[in-house]
């Protein structure tokens, strides 16, 4: 058997890093943690949050982002992490419990636009998943379509983006330029 390495990388939000495994982590969409309790549907993140510098776990498609709570020191922190880590991948351990998968998010979610907007709303989410999300995820995280409501675009932020410093310059700048520059029914852009 071949010793397994995960890589680490930093993201743009200084309390989070990503591990990638070198394996499929999620099949399909991704799964945030933001909470102990939330972290009981996956024997992984529960492991991690009993660390208790854990304030957050994300799963995406080939990476675990990380959160660390306020004043825990990654120096610290990182190794116990990386030790989970390793034995829940080299053991071959399930992600979910059984029945327990539920909340992982896709990107085609149903929603409750108006029907009227299904054209605005179709160009909408194929920008978020062609250009945002590739990017997003690159940096340990996840930005989900949530609404489109009078001309505002409302998306859920998860992993390394929420929280991150960077996040609403990200929104505003990046996110809401690109949208309103191809939609221009865009009117703005807000995290929820």
């Amino acid at each position: 058997m071949l010793p397994m390495l995960i890589e680490t990388e930093t993201t743009p939000n200084p309390a989070t890093l990503k591990f990638m495994p070198g394996r499929a982590v999620m099949d399909m969409g991704t799964r945030d943690f933001a909470t102990p309790e939330e972290a009981d549907a996956s024997p992984l993140a529960e492991a991690l949050f009993t660390l208790g510098d854990v304030q957050g776990v994300f799963f995406g498609r080939d990476f675990v982002s990380v959160t660390a709570g306020p004043g825990s020191n990654w120096a610290d922190l990182k190794p116990d992490v990386l030790s989970i880590l390793l034995d829940h991948f080299s053991g071959g351990m399930p992600l979910f419990k059984p029945a327990t998968a539920g909340g992982i998010a896709v990107s085609d979610a149903p929603s409750t636009d108006n029907p009227e907007d299904a054209d605005i709303i179709d160009q909408i989410k194929d920008l978020i998943e062609t250009r945002v999300r590739p990017a997003v995820a690159a940096d340990g995280g996840d930005i989900i379509y949530q609404s489109f409501n009078n001309g505002n675009v409302y998306l859920k932020m998860q992993g390394a983006c929420a929280g991150c410093p960077s996040s609403t310059a990200t929104l505003k700048q990046g996110i809401e330029s690109l949208l309103k520059h191809y939609v221009p029914e865009v009117t703005g852009v807000f995290a929820v």
